[in-house]
């Protein structure tokens, strides 16, 4: 049997085949600390759930408009306009099933096969898969350690042709948790203003912050009606299997995404919309105490990283996951993350899940216990000393 040619240029998210992995050695009577999966361990909160629960009871069980009920695009609109001080209308937004989608509509939206489009690297996987799978030229801008993971905004410059269709920025940033600072974001406009470029903006982590503040590109002139905002309930309500998300876009761009949603997945389940609805309106301490834990762990697991020879890390100012970088220890990436799960039963990722600039760098996830944070450490820390034996 012959498939599309197109098949070939797609790729994956290494996490669920590490996970996978891990979990065929926790069936063998192995024990993993699971640091590889970006999902936080939190319980979704009891208001939320109880909303779904009662929109069910009282019949949100049917199809509903592509883009979403107006009601709860509005609450959407309005919770963007107060967090990013925008004038958003509820037209604008597009809610779908998970971040993912966004992604997907906007570069099947916006771009055609020849067009470039600049992208993070290291970076979300998704981001290079889908530039390649609809033909376009994935141009990487590399995220460096001396930068504090950051773009820099003077290589951006230079990486725009005049094929430059589409920027795509993250901050705070998955898998190093660098956070773009507001003269970075101002420069990043400049450009995109004066090459009439879009900007797909993914904060997805913009509630998941510690020391520095978030900022969204959108505050600049002129990058409102280019940019789409992806954002969503997986990571900061704990709702990474609800699959909600959500694009803020221009009017007319919007009815591009609601009319690719049509032709995909019609609409996003009618009774989740009213537990989303829930999560942005209803109380937020369950989310804040989150954070508020997320911020020890990553404490914990810089410092462990941090006292283990032949390793150093720098400390993330957002999302939760750290990227130290493991030159000093002679393997590369891959070979560490096969050696640390096999061996002792810590799970983490390769750099390179993330692209090819993530060589020479391990993500982990810390999204998970103290007690198993320091588990990990330790189990880490006897690896590298075995290594050097």
């Amino acid at each position: 049997m012959k498939y599309a040619e197109r098949m070939k240029r797609l790729g994956t998210e290494t996490a669920f085949e590490v996970l996978v992995r891990a979990r065929q050695l926790e069936a063998q009577g192995r024990e993993v600390v699971h640091l590889e999966i970006g999902e936080p361990d939190f319980d979704t909160p009891k208001n939320i759930c109880d909303a779904a629960t009662k929109a069910i009871n009282g019949g949100y069980t049917h199809y509903n408009p592509s883009a979403g009920y107006p009601e709860i695009r509005k609450i959407i609109s309005d919770e963007i306009n107060k967090t990013r001080g925008l004038k958003t209308t509820p037209e604008q937004v597009v809610i779908t099933p998970g971040g993912k989608p966004v992604m997907f509509f906007t570069i099947f939206a916006l771009v055609d096969k020849g067009d470039e489009v600049i992208y993070p690297n290291p970076g979300f996987p998704i981001y290079e898969s889908l530039i390649n799978f609809v033909g376009a030229k994935a141009v990487p801008i590399p995220l460096r350690e001396e930068n504090d993971f950051r773009m820099d905004v003077k290589e951006l410059a230079k990486l725009v042709t005049p094929k430059t269709k589409l920027m795509i920025i993250n901050s705070p940033q998955n898998p190093t948790g660098g956070v773009l600072t507001h003269d970075d974001l101002k420069e990043i406009a400049r450009i995109a203003v004066e090459n009439d470029i879009w900007i797909l903006s993914d904060e997805i982590y913009s509630r998941i912050i510690y020391e520095a503040k978030f900022e969204s590109v959108t505050q600049f002139p002129g990058i409102p009606e280019r940019t789409i905002i992806l954002d969503g309930m997986s990571k900061t309500y704990a709702m990474t299997g609800w699959r909600l998300g959500y694009g803020v876009m221009d009017e007319k761009m919007a009815a591009h995404v609601s009319r690719l949603q049509t032709n995909s997945n019609s609409c996003v389940s009618a009774f989740s919309q009213i537990a989303l609805g829930e999560a942005i309106t209803g109380p937020q301490d369950e989310s804040n105490k989150m954070v508020a834990e997320f911020k020890k762990r990553r404490d914990v697991i810089v410092d462990g990283l941090n006292a283990i020879d032949g390793i150093d890390c720098r400390k993330p100012l957002g999302a939760f996951y750290v990227f130290p970088n493991t030159k000093q220890l002679g393997k590369t990436s891959k070979q560490l993350e096969e050696y640390f799960l096999e061996n002792y039963g810590v799970a983490g990722l390769a750099g390179t899940s993330f692209g090819a600039h993530g060589e020479g760098y391990l993500r982990f996830s810390y999204a998970n216990s103290i007690e198993n944070i320091k588990k990990a450490l330790s189990w880490i820390e006897k690896g590298v000393a075995d290594l050097n034996k």
